[in-house]
């Protein structure tokens, strides 16, 4: 069975309050982005349990061990002791450690489908329990929905947001931000203005409003990063921003993405955000 995990971008983003439990309160919009890694899962004939995990495509840093597919699988065979040998391969097109969620959607993406392959029985609900163990954005990724989110990044609140007749265009200069230093550097604080009523406004009238506490770290410790923002309202983006922690800077255009030259090495891609996932 294959499955296509996609990725996403914060629409804004407001550290709240840092909460007693170590993590932060926050306010989000997530939208799912139709960028996709490819997961597949078969039964494993040659071993009686576990998991055997590889992966090709864009190179995934750390050990197999730590990866979240395999944390995924492992959390279910704590409640399903009896879930099949796998063989899962995951194909990496999603850059990681880029502010986009893909690792998180791996993780979320191999909960869908061993519930499926398997026939597990797990409600919505029960999934997005199980993916907020493995990260504050996971349970997002069960619902492949506009969400705005609140609390961690768990409590999920859908949204009709459209962008039809808009494109997007991601850069990524090839940077990894730490989310631990970025969280580190930010003083949270109440924003003036709610996320979830500066989205229900055109997104022309976004770019002063819907903010991101991340850009002024990052961009003062990475300039190359702040340049890329720079260069998209420069080619008549109606919205950019720094999507999470970064490093992948995205532009909002009404109609087409203009042609821009980018440095070597960097990601870029342009997405319809009328696409259907």
């Amino acid at each position: 069975m294959v499955i296509f995990p996609h990725c996403k971008i914060n629409l804004g983003l407001n550290v709240i309050q840092k909460r007693n439990d170590g993590y932060h309160d926050l306010e989000t919009f997530f939208l799912p982005i139709p960028l996709y890694d490819c997961l597949e899962a078969i039964r494993d004939p040659q071993h009686t349990e576990g998991i055997q995990f590889s992966t090709s495509g864009i190179p995934i840093p750390g050990e197999a061990s730590q990866n979240l597919c395999m944390k995924a699988y492992e959390l279910l065979t704590k409640d399903f002791p009896d879930l099949p040998p796998v063989l899962l391969h995951l194909h990496k097109n999603i850059p990681t450690g880029a502010g986009l969620g893909g690792g998180s959607s791996d993780g979320a993406f191999t909960l869908r489908l061993l519930n499926s392959k398997f026939r597990l029985g797990l409600s919505v609900e029960q999934l997005a329990a199980y993916a907020l163990a493995l990260g504050s954005d996971a349970p997002f990724f069960v619902q492949d929905k506009p969400c705005l989110a609140t609390g961690r990044g768990e409590i999920l609140e859908t949204s009709g947001l459209s962008l039809s007749g808009y494109t997007i265009t991601l850069v990524n200069p090839g940077l990894q931000v730490a989310t631990a230093w970025a969280f580190s550097q930010l003083i949270p604080k109440t924003p003036p203005e709610q996320i979830r009523n500066v989205i229900r406004t055109n997104p022309e009238l976004w770019k002063d409003r819907l903010v991101n506490d991340f850009e002024k770290p990052v961009f003062e410790k990475y300039p190359k990063v702040g340049a890329i923002k720079k260069k998209l309202y420069a080619a008549g983006a109606d919205y950019a921003s720094l999507s999470g922690s970064g490093s992948t800077v995205f532009g909002i255009f009404k109609g087409e993405v203009p042609k821009l030259e980018w440095e070597p090495g960097y990601f870029v891609k342009d997405l319809n955000l009328g696409t259907k996932l």
